[in-house]
């Protein structure tokens, strides 16, 4: 914080060189002392990236966060057979080059917090891919090939530019947990019983409605629909008496708790949802 409050002695120079005229040949100087701090972090930038890649060869673990990068560096290609865990989050980078598919040992990938606008079109060759976190970046759509990240149990897409729910998510197999809140999500496809997940969270959307197909899902214990646009209406029987659903997260609706409380189906609910508590304690 100090740095943005107070002037660097750099600028500081700057500011009486400008401000005195008989000063002239300090500026040429100045110029020269800019050039080269800007040339040493680069130096430096290199050698932290440098140091980073050797870790990375020898855990298969690369943390590449808060680097500035543009783009994901090449060095990372050399190291494409082994690598298992990728973090490249809080940079600028815009789009994955296409070799990045090849990294076909990657379990884990993380890039949150960047510029991403959309993943290769042949992502779905990260067949060992188990968690994926791409949150707060500029997504709105997924590859046709994402249904064949069959091995994938997590996926976090929150804070990105999704306007419905991916329906390449519905036949993920091994999906336990998928988040997309905040984003603009308006509607559910109309057959959602091919979703594998155990939660789903779908917090601050702008969701109005939910599919009665919602109630087949054979996995899905917990629904979270915070800060949304549904009516009471949307809770049909069908999803309260049927589904497995045992804990809805529904405040900030269109509706008062009162009346989700009231609604045909509720009693069914709070077995399930006291049998699922009861495990738990």
């Amino acid at each position: 914080m100090l740095l943005c409050c107070f002037k660097t002695n750099e600028e500081q120079q700057d500011s009486d060189w400008k401000e005195s005229p008989n000063k002239g040949h300090g500026s040429s100087s100045f110029q020269d002392s800019r050039h080269s701090s800007e040339s040493l972090k680069r130096i430096m930038g290199n050698s932290n990236l440098k140091q980073h890649i050797e870790t990375a060869q020898k855990t298969g673990v690369c943390q590449l966060r808060h680097m500035t990068l543009k783009e994901v560096p090449e060095e990372l290609q050399k190291l494409s057979k082994n690598l298992r865990t990728v973090d490249l989050s809080d940079n600028k980078i815009t789009h994955l080059p296409p070799w990045f598919t090849s990294m076909t040992t990657l379990k884990n990938f993380t890039l949150n917090n960047g510029t991403l606008v959309s993943l290769p079109e042949d992502f779905g060759k990260l067949k060992k891919l188990e968690v994926l976190c791409l949150n707060s970046n500029s997504l709105s759509s997924l590859p046709s090939s994402f249904p064949n990240l069959t091995n994938l149990k997590t996926l976090s897409l929150s804070g990105n530019h999704l306007k419905q729910l991916p329906s390449e998510l519905l036949s993920l197999p091994q999906l336990d947990v998928v988040d997309l809140s905040q984003n603009s999500i308006t509607k559910l496809p109309q057959d959602m019983s091919g979703l594998q997940a155990v939660e789903l969270n779908l917090n601050q959307n702008q969701i109005t409605k939910l599919p009665e197909s919602i109630a087949k899902c054979p996995r899905l214990k917990v629904l979270r629909l915070e800060e949304n646009c549904l009516e009471i209406s949307a809770f049909t029987p069908e999803i309260m008496k049927t589904s497995k659903i045992s804990l809805f997260a529904v405040e900030g609706n269109m509706f008062d708790m009162k009346l989700f409380h009231q609604l045909d189906g509720y009693d069914e609910y709070m077995e399930r949802f006291t049998a699922t508590k009861k495990k738990f304690n």
